[in-house]
């Protein structure tokens, strides 16, 4: 009998002709997150993997392999022959190692390999039987088929896998399975999370800082360095270009209407980030934007700033109020630091009245007035570049 873990995919199993491509991603970015923790043997069997381990490290390869996308369960399992005796004692193992006391349990069984004598319902009964008659007398243990305390699960493989004890994973697709993506990455609660969300769904996300130095600090780029970690937790190996928008705001504020600089900075910024996609393949830019949360986030606001990109914008917050925002901000552990109080070059430059329904002739007519192509080329010249 031997200790693995089992890792259980979801959505991947409705991707047709694609499915060995989301499971080949899938298992690079579980090799990627436990490579430092080791592992003896990875094999996949019937669409689940396996991975033969050092069982005190098993608590270390949950917690890395929770953050890998495309997971829902991860299972401590026994791995035993697939006999009557074997499997009855691997749900000994794992019973006694258990708080059953007062509770009920159903077993599951899967029967994968039908040359298996016992059809699934006739041995879930069976194995009941056996819990029921070793330990239910002395724990108050019994069945209950429709909403149990706990589940029991035997898949009959090659082997005889038994477990009991599932840890939830994150679902979602592989990362890399569905494009690049270009975060517009803020210091701010927001677009940690909208990156976090977009990876999710398969999308490979890298980062565009803007900053506005020396009129904010290092540190404020420091702060954006250090949420781009927490993210890359979840989403592997990561770039950021980090790009100084202090000439811009300086331009605009010489020569356009004061109310307009959030519309025309956010329209430069897309610019920017459709010019670095151009170079570097990315798919789609990606924001933070919440609809109605600040003034250039309402609909006429985000139609006019979406005018100065022919790329797609991906903003998966827009539907979500602050609370739920902050609650996956919480999740993914970018809160704390989120909160840290520097200044972005968004809020030192913001007007005291931003206009909220903006007109895209007039917008159009303030940046008739500033060199554009200059101002875009220098910045992205000048530009640092990180990789996490």
């Amino acid at each position: 009998m031997e200790d693995l873990l089992s890792v259980s995919f979801g959505e991947l199993f409705l991707k047709g002709k694609n499915r060995n491509k989301f499971f080949k991603a899938a298992i690079d970015n579980i090799k990627r997150n436990i490579d430092n923790i080791g592992y003896e043997d990875m094999y996949l069997e019937s669409s689940k993997l396996y991975i033969k381990a050092d069982k005190n490290n098993f608590d270390n390869l949950i917690k890395e392999i929770k953050k890998v996308f495309g997971i829902i369960y991860i299972s401590e399992i026994k791995r035993c022959d697939k006999n009557k005796e074997s499997i009855e004692n691997a749900l000994k193992e794992i019973l006694d190692n258990m708080d059953i006391k007062n509770k009920t349990f159903k077993v599951i069984t899967n029967r994968v390999d039908k040359s298996f004598e016992i059809k699934s319902p006739e041995f879930s009964q069976m194995m009941g039987g056996f819990i029921l008659k070793n330990y239910a007398k002395d724990n108050n243990l019994k069945v209950d088929v429709h909403n149990p305390d706990f589940k029991v699960f035997i898949d009959i493989k090659k082997y005889a896998y038994v477990y009991a004890n599932r840890h939830e994973g994150i679902g979602g697709l592989p990362i890399g399975s569905s494009g690049n993506g270009l975060l517009l990455l803020s210091g701010g609660i927001d677009s940690p999370v909208a990156g976090f969300m977009m990876a999710k769904r398969g999308m490979k996300i890298d980062c565009l800082h803007f900053h506005s130095y020396p009129f904010t600090s290092k540190r404020a780029l420091q702060k954006a360095l250090d949420l781009g970690k927490i993210l890359s937790q979840y989403t592997g190996k990561m770039r950021i270009y980090s790009v100084n928008m202090a000439e811009i705001y300086k331009s605009i504020n010489r020569n356009c209407r004061r109310n307009q600089t959030t519309i025309l900075s956010r329209r430069f910024m897309m610019r920017i980030g459709e010019k670095i996609s151009a170079k570097n393949n990315y798919n789609a830019l990606i924001t933070g934007e919440s609809l109605g949360q600040v003034a250039s986030q309402t609909v006429e606001s985000m139609a006019v700033i979406e005018d100065a990109t022919n790329l797609p914008i991906f903003k998966p917050l827009v539907a979500l109020d602050k609370t739920e925002i902050i609650d996956r901000a919480l999740f993914i552990g970018s809160y704390e630091k989120s909160i840290e109080p520097f200044d972005d070059c968004c809020s030192i430059f913001a007007p005291s009245n931003p206009i909220t329904k903006p007109k895209l002739k007039y917008i159009k007519e303030s940046e008739s007035k500033l060199n554009i192509e200059e101002l875009e080329n220098n910045a992205i010249e000048n530009m640092e570049i990180f990789d996490i």
